[in-house]
């Protein structure tokens, strides 16, 4: 089901933090004292504000809402998202602003270290986020602990809602139920592997979703609907229009071109198009700091 008239097209909710990236030669690392490394950057964003911001630059409408501190970072954070036009209600937590370290090397690939400073016990409270769930026709949730205890609402009011689960392998309990309640599961091929059909296929048939995508980096991605196929229909990749910089944001790119075309009544096969042209536009900046516009987004599929 998709709302036809709200006042966000898309709630995003967690996964916004500052990311400090790290250029080195090659993955891994040397094991040495001190390594030489170009100029160390910051960048606000993480997956949350990522795809917020990437579906914002395509015309939709936005909101994000998360936990951050009342800190350095969080400014960063908030300074982002209002000039990408995002709606952005921030809670202050205690605990302060995500980070993480990116390792990145010359190819674009990317090591990432990300902080658990969130404690087990924080929520939302539900007088904060109810009222915006229900002025949503779309719910993105980041992984986040504290977002979990919100599909009970979401699907009380009917709302579809959206996951990534990033690298998960199919065993760790944190995202099975992400992957379970979720309308839409996006996931990396890099954590599964082997098992990735396998378990595309067990979060169809164990889950509510009608759609499961595993993007595979160069290898494009996967896409199974729930429609009797067993077999997912590959998504070509679509090669960058300008040098790879950093591949850091590139998934959370092909999530916001796939929202896209969901939200605006493309089949999921021109959604994964939509996506790989998004993704491949992100890695030709550092951090996903240049989301494509929409212009740009539909010329490329045309080509593609």
């Amino acid at each position: 089901m998709i709302r036809e008239s709200a006042e966000y097209d898309v709630l995003v909710v967690g996964g916004t933090g500052v990311d400090t990236v790290v250029r080195v030669d090659s993955l891994p690392v040397p094991l040495a004292d001190s390594v030489q490394v170009g100029p160390i950057e910051e960048w606000p964003g993480h997956t949350g504000a990522n795809v917020a911001l990437g579906v914002r630059a395509l015309g939709l409408e936005v909101g994000l809402i998360d936990c951050v501190g009342d800190d350095w970072t969080g400014s960063q954070v908030r300074r982002l998202l209002a000039e990408g036009d995002v709606d952005f209600a921030p809670l202050i937590s205690p605990a302060g602003t995500r980070r993480a370290v990116n390792l990145v090397d010359a190819e674009g690939r990317r090591m990432s270290f990300y902080d658990a400073r969130d404690p087990a016990d924080l929520r939302m409270p539900r007088e904060f986020y109810l009222p915006r769930l229900r002025r949503a026709r779309h719910v993105h949730l980041s992984i986040t602990n504290f977002a979990r205890f919100l599909y009970d609402d979401i699907q009380e009011l009917g709302v579809p809602v959206s996951t990534d689960l990033h690298d998960w392998d199919g065993l760790a309990e944190h995202h099975r139920e992400f992957a379970l309640r979720s309308d839409l599961v996006f996931l990396s091929a890099a954590g599964a592997g082997a098992r990735t059909t396998a378990l595309m296929r067990e979060i169809l048939r164990e889950g509510r979703a009608d759609t499961v995508v595993a993007t595979a980096g160069a290898d494009g991605s996967h896409v199974l609907t729930r429609d009797g196929h067993s077999t997912p229909h590959h998504v070509p990749a679509v090669a960058p229009r300008a040098p790879v910089v950093d591949t850091n944001g590139a998934g959370d790119a092909y999530v916001s071109g796939f929202l896209y075309g969901r939200l605006t009544g493309r089949d999921t096969r021109e959604c994964g198009r939509l996506g790989a042209v998004a993704g491949a536009h992100a890695c030709t900046a550092p951090a996903a700091t240049d989301p494509i516009c929409l212009k740009d987004l539909l010329a490329a599929d045309q080509i593609a």
